[in-house]
């Protein structure tokens, strides 16, 4: 993968490590490999593609980390205990991580979106979203966009000085 982006696109600066996946399942009745796929995607691939382009950032001096996290990592939730674990751990992964980089100039930020309008979430309708809705303070679905701005904020000089950082783009949720 290192080699094909390389080929492709030259250097890494930044680095946006947003894939997820999820199942809703009470933790009784997730398999160990329903268990591993999660946290293998969600918690390891963030991981695995930090480290196969970090040398290249620490050579310059310079870079951008922004992982996408959920807020579920910090409320938690009754029916999916391995995204939960998953995202909460890229919390800690952020800090460590932040900690470990700002020697090289390199920043790493995390954010933590609430309910977006995605597939993800598309069939989340009825009582249960209703009262989701009652909870977060805007009162609304988060955008797509409203994500997006704020990775390009953290992956900008504007955020040169912000790292270790876990950024709530979820309409108030995380106030809770």
């Amino acid at each position: 993968m290192r080699d094909t982006v390389h080929k492709e696109l030259g250097p890494v600066d930044i680095i946006v490590n947003n894939a997820g996946i999820h199942q809703h399942l009470k933790f009784w009745e997730l398999s160990r490999k329903d268990w591993d796929r999660v946290i293998a995607v969600n918690l390891t691939g963030p991981f695995l593609v930090t480290k196969a382009f970090i040398e290249d950032m620490k050579g310059r001096k310079r870079g951008r980390v922004v992982h996408i996290s959920s807020i579920i990592g910090m409320v938690g939730t009754d029916h999916e205990i391995h995204y939960a674990a998953s995202k909460a751990g890229l919390f800690a992964v952020t800090k460590s991580m932040a900690l470990e980089l700002a020697p090289f100039g390199i920043t790493v930020n995390c954010i933590a979106p609430g309910w977006i309008d995605t597939d993800m979430t598309a069939d989340f309708k009825g009582p249960d979203a209703e009262a989701l809705l009652r909870k977060i303070p805007l009162h609304k679905v988060g955008q797509p966009d409203d994500i997006a701005k704020a990775v390009v904020f953290l992956a900008s000089d504007d955020a040169a000085w912000v790292t270790g950082e876990t950024v709530h783009v979820n309409g108030g949720w995380g106030m809770y």
